[in-house]
């Protein structure tokens, strides 16, 4: 067949799908005259809204910028074949979450995420229904428990201890990378927590574990064209996701294994006593899931899969947003010498009278935790939450919100509107001076695996700050934070400027 042909067959066939969509979305209209969608921005047939998400690399701010120019709370885009709302304001964000939660439920299940199936599925990727409830209720109730949480703070205070050791004994002049310490010191603690000691194969687990959050956070083809099936042979988003997530299966299992292996060694296993209490600690969080699965008595039995799944739910919640988290809060600390001086300041004068600093005694530490506060408020761990199907027509601030509607909440653009804050782009964690916002929750993101170091995070904060560091070595303070980027754009390197009296869990502050 002569290329003219060829040519002229693509182009009719194009035409024709062309022509079909906009007469699909012709009769969508039609039936839509009577309810009232949120502002939306101009559309192009057949991909929508995408040319919009052209002024950013990063799709947050692109739907920030939307939602300033409708000046609209809630704004309605259409991606390709998929209808998205998405609320940039903390009223709508709390009628999403929590004054109509049970419509929102349920999580959009596009193909990336279906070949998790066969697998089992846990907190996060579970449809809406008795499974997920289930497993929700026992998260919140067996596993993240505040009695539970604290058992575990032995672990955290340890692995802080490591992390201040390891920077500490650098040599003069060296640079430390504090991403990749940070993030190390969490994996083993949250590994630590889950089956009682560091993974043995943890590199090859780090390694997918930055695959799976490099496809979770981009938009992909098959996302916006979740029904076409030449987007599921032209992307291969979907090999890759299958491809990763079978392979944290495999190390789920191989870290089952290598917790039976390690009971077994031992005739008569008992758990560790509490020093403070003398109790016994609780039982690491594999266990305790393993064990619910074999007693079967839950309305819904937990399969295998479904354990190996919660497992990765929570390690991937815990150590992917608790790591970034610090990351930034040290960041900005570099990058404000004003708000270092004051939270060292108060170090000094809260605990210079302490023979020895545990994490119970950061209670006192007001300001560290108002610096959190502010970190969480500028950087989000997940600007977009994670995205949220509607179940069951409804309405927000005034508007419909159709059933199969795809629902995102931007706290970055919560975070940062002038509306509620005053200079919201500037660093000031006294804003939360007799504040009742604590960025969690419907203040901010719902948080499972997160809870296990949340309590940790000024823990680990403040030991990092006692070994004082001449800031960021290659590169300038200002330079690490890209508002193109949502990250660091540059490792934060530093290096310190004294050595720490003691490395063990309970330090000598020395100031």
């Amino acid at each position: 067949m002569p290329m003219e042909q060829v040519v002229a067959c693509l182009f009719c066939a194009f035409l024709a799908l062309l022509l079909l969509k906009l007469r699909k979305r012709g009769n969508d209209n039609n039936a839509a005259t009577k309810i009232t969608l949120p502002p939306s921005p101009s559309r192009l047939p057949f991909i929508g809204n995408l040319h919009h998400l052209r002024r950013s690399p990063l799709a947050h701010r692109a739907l920030a910028d939307i939602a300033r120019e409708l000046d609209a709370p809630l704004i309605y885009v259409q991606l390709g074949d998929a209808p998205v709302v998405v609320a940039s304001s903390a009223d709508a964000a709390r009628e999403i979450m929590k004054t109509h939660d049970k419509k929102f439920a349920s999580r959009p299940y596009p193909p990336t995420i279906q070949s998790l199936r066969p697998m089992g599925l846990g907190i996060f990727f579970a449809p809406y229904g008795a499974l997920w409830r289930q497993l929700r209720k026992v998260a919140i109730v067996k596993l993240l428990s505040v009695r539970r949480v604290q058992a575990f703070r032995r672990v955290r205070e340890e692995e802080a201890g490591r992390l201040v050791a390891a920077i500490a004994s650098t040599p003069p002049g060296e640079a430390v990378n504090l991403c990749e310490r940070i993030f190390r010191v969490i994996t083993d603690s949250m590994t630590r927590t889950m089956i009682g000691e560091r993974l043995e194969r943890r590199e090859e687990f780090l390694v997918v574990l930055a695959e799976i959050v490099r496809i979770a956070s981009a938009f992909t083809l098959v996302e916006f064209y979740p029904s076409s099936w030449l987007a599921r042979v032209i992307g291969s988003t979907p090999r890759r996701a299958h491809a990763s997530y079978r392979t944290t299966y495999d190390l789920a299992e191989s870290a089952l294994r290598q917790r039976q292996q390690r009971r077994e060694a031992v005739e008569a296993p008992a758990r560790p006593k509490n020093a403070m209490t003398g109790e016994e600690e609780e039982e690491e969080l594999m266990d305790e899931l393993v064990r619910i699965h074999k007693e079967g008595d839950l309305g819904v039995p937990l399969t295998i899969g479904n354990v190996k799944a919660v497992l990765l739910d929570l390690f991937g919640a815990g150590s992917e947003t608790s790591s970034d988290a610090l990351q930034w809060a040290m960041s900005e600390l570099m990058r404000n010498p004003r708000v270092m001086k004051k939270a060292q300041a108060e170090l000094r004068d809260k605990l210079r009278r302490k023979p020895t600093v545990a994490e119970a005694d950061l209670a006192d530490l007001k300001y560290l935790k108002l610096v959190v506060k502010e970190t969480l408020r500028l950087h989000p761990v997940l600007p977009l939450l994670v995205p949220r199907q509607c179940q069951e027509s409804c309405k927000i601030m005034g508007y419909d919100v159709p059933k199969g509607f795809i629902v995102l909440v931007n706290a970055w653009a919560i975070g940062r509107d002038p509306k509620f804050w005053d200079d919201p782009e500037e660093f000031k964690p006294e804003r939360f001076e007799n504040s009742a916002v604590d960025l969690k929750g419907t203040d901010c993101a719902p948080s499972y695996g997160d809870d296990l170091l949340a309590s940790g995070r000024p823990a680990i904060l403040w030991k990092m700050m006692r070994t004082e560091t001449n800031g960021p070595c290659h590169t300038s303070p200002a330079s690490v934070i890209d508002p193109e980027r949502h990250g660091l754009s540059s490792p934060l390197l530093a290096s310190p400027k004294s050595k720490v009296i003691s490395h063990g869990t309970r330090c000598r502050p020395r100031f």
